[in-house]
C-alpha cells in the first residue's frame, strides 16, 4: 500500500499516473466476481477530496450491484449485461490526501467520513475521489472503522424516523429488525427523538439488541408482533419477509408503517400498494427513498460526537477480503454492521 505522504496527481496534473489496489467486477454474479486488482489512483477534480480509504462497510445494495438483481437495478444504475459500477462500496471513512482548486470544507490530513451512493461508489479501493458535498468531518470520539459503519444506515434509519415517519417526543416505536444495520441505529435514534422503543429481533441477538436499550425487547419466535394487543404509532420493517397487510393491525388509528429493507417482492408490493392502503384504510403505508444528505450527515455526527447512537460491529475484514465479507452480509445474520478496514483504523 502507498503510504499517506506519497506523491499524488492533482487537478490537471497528467504527468504521471499512481496506482492503487481496488476490489473490481467485470461482470454480474456471486462474490466469486469481485478481485482485488491494481488500477489506476483517480485524479481530484476541482470539486472534489481525494481520501486515502482508511475503511468502508458493507451495506445490501453492494450485493444487490453485485449480482445485478433484481432486474430493475442494472436500469438504474447501468450496464445491462456488464456492471459500470466497477468498484463497490458506498460507505468511506478516511483521510483526504488532496483537494481541488474548488473545494472549502476540506483540506489534507482531514479524517472524514461519508456516503457515496449518489457519487459513484468506489470505497472498496484504497483511495476514493469523492464530491465534498457527500463527506463530513469524523468525530474524534470514534475510530475511522467505527465511522465506516455509520453513513448508509444511520442515513437510513433517521430519514425514515424523522422524515417518513415523522416521530415525535412519547410516541410507541416498534422497530423490526432491530439487530441489523439500519436497525440497530434506528432503535438508537428513536430513543434520542424520545420515543418508546420496542425492538424485535431473533432469540440469537437479544443480547446485542439488548445492549442498544430499547424500552422493550420481542423475540419473535416467541410473540407475534402482528397479533391484537399493543399498537404502535410508528412501526419502522428494516426485515420485511411478511406482508405489509399483516402489520396493519398493530397500528394505532393514523399510525404509519415504513419499510426500510428486507424482500424486494415485499417493497414492490408495498410501493404499488401504499397509496390505496392509505386511502382504504386509517394508516400511512410507504416505503423510505434514502437520499444522501451533507446536512443528514452532519446530525449523524452530532449523534456520535453526544453518545447517542453508536455503531456495532460485528466483524472486520481487510480489503482482500470484501468478498467473504459480502458472502457473510448475504446470509443475513449479521449484528449490526460489517466494516472493511486496515489494521488500527
Amino acid at each position: 500500500m502507498q503510504p499517506l505522504n506519497a506523491a499524488t496527481p492533482q487537478a490537471g496534473d497528467t504527468s504521471r499516473q499512481a496506482t492503487m489496489q481496488a476490489i473490481v467486477q467485470t461482470e454480474y454474479g456471486s462474490p466469486d466476481v469481485l478481485h482485488l486488482e491494481q488500477v489506476d489512483r483517480p485524479v481530484v477534480s476541482d470539486h472534489g477530496v481525494l481520501i486515502r480509504v482508511q475503511a468502508s462497510s458493507v451495506n445490501a445494495g453492494d450485493w444487490h450491484l453485485m449480482r445485478g438483481t433484481p432486474f430493475f437495478i442494472r436500469l438504474i444504475f447501468g450496464g445491462l449485461r456488464q456492471p459500470k459500477i466497477k468498484t463497490l462500496g458506498s460507505d468511506v471513512a478516511g483521510r483526504v490526501v488532496a483537494v481541488g482548486k474548488e473545494v472549502t470544507q476540506f483540506q489534507p490530513g482531514d479524517e472524514v467520513f461519508g456516503n457515496l451512493s449518489e457519487d459513484g461508489f468506489g470505497a472498496f479501493a484504497e483511495y476514493v475521489c469523492a464530491a465534498e458535498t457527500t463527506l463530513v468531518h469524523k468525530p474524534a470520539n470514534i475510530s475511522l472503522a467505527a465511522a465506516a459503519a455509520v453513513p448508509g444506515a444511520g442515513l437510513a434509519a433517521l430519514q425514515a424516523l424523522r422524515d417518513v415517519g415523522q416521530v415525535q417526543p412519547g410516541q410507541k416505536v416498534l422497530i423490526n429488525g432491530a439487530s441489523g444495520g439500519v436497525g440497530s441505529f434506528a432503535v438508537q435514534i428513536a430513543k434520542a427523538f424520545g420515543a418508546e422503543v420496542t425492538a424485535v429481533c431473533s432469540p440469537q441477538k437479544l443480547a446485542m439488541v439488548q445492549s442498544l436499550s430499547p424500552d422493550h425487547v420481542i423475540d419473535y419466535t416467541q410473540t407475534d408482533i402482528t397479533q391484537p394487543g399493543q399498537r404502535y404509532d410508528l412501526i419502522l420493517d428494516a426485515a420485511a419477509y411478511r406482508s405489509v397487510f399483516d402489520y396493519l393491525p398493530a397500528l394505532t388509528p393514523g399510525g404509519t408503517y415504513v419499510l426500510i429493507g428486507g424482500s424486494m417482492t415485499h417493497f414492490l408490493i408495498t410501493m404499488l400498494l401504499g397509496p390505496w392502503i392509505a386511502r382504504t384504510s386509517r394508516h400511512r403505508v410507504t416505503c423510505l427513498e434514502q437520499k444522501t444528505s451533507q446536512a443528514d450527515l452532519t446530525t449523524l455526527k452530532e449523534l456520535l460526537e453526544t453518545e447517542k447512537i453508536r455503531p456495532y460491529i460485528d466483524r472486520c475484514y481487510p480489503l482482500s477480503e470484501v468478498p467473504a465479507a459480502i458472502r457473510y452480509v448475504e446470509q443475513r445474520q449479521v449484528k449490526g454492521k460489517v466494516v472493511i478496514s486496515e489494521a488500527g483504523a
